[in-house]
């Protein structure tokens, strides 16, 4: 999913992010607190996703606010990923600069072999995040441009209100 986050600025930045649990309570997503993504999460703690199928002609826009998960959360999701993920997620200080990428491989093959025999364990500020959303947009293409366009936005009662828009 494509998410989008603000700094304090108001300067938006977008990137891909795994989506790991979508359900009544928000979309779930995993990533370094101390990224770029992190840091403006912790300075405005809003942000967008995007889903977009070009084979189904279908687009859904979600906005909300930001909560962060307990850290056992993070915890279990990260027992679950793959042993070099967890390298790579221990090796790389997210969206810092590096000298050359063969400094961030030698890293990851000297935690590789460190940790050869024992746990990978999750770094601290590794975490889980859910967006609550406050509203989500569906969007359905069609050829003469008069898109379908539907707005449900979160009511004070925790239901939702249906809109239609215009393309």
């Amino acid at each position: 999913m494509a998410l989008a986050t603000a700094d304090r600025r108001g300067r938006p930045a977008v990137r891909f992010v795994l989506l790991k649990q979508g359900d009544r309570d928000g979309f779930v997503f995993f990533t370094n607190s101390a990224s770029r993504k992190g840091r403006e999460l912790q300075a405005s703690p809003y942000a967008a996703l995007a889903f977009y199928w070009d084979a189904i002609d279908k687009q859904v826009r979600i906005e909300g606010r930001i909560e962060a998960l307990p850290e056992a959360t993070a915890d279990a999701y990260w027992a679950t990923r793959p042993r070099a993920s967890q390298l790579a997620g221990l090796a790389s200080c997210q969206s810092q600069p590096v000298a050359s990428r063969s400094l961030l491989v030698a890293r990851w093959k000297r935690l590789s072999r460190r940790y050869a025999h024992q746990q990978v364990p999750r770094p601290a500020g590794w975490l889980g995040y859910r967006l609550v959303p406050d509203t989500i947009e569906l969007w359905t293409r069609h050829a003469d441009r008069l898109h379908h366009r539907e707005l449900f936005v979160r009511t004070r009662r925790g239901g939702w209100k249906r809109q239609l828009l215009q393309p």
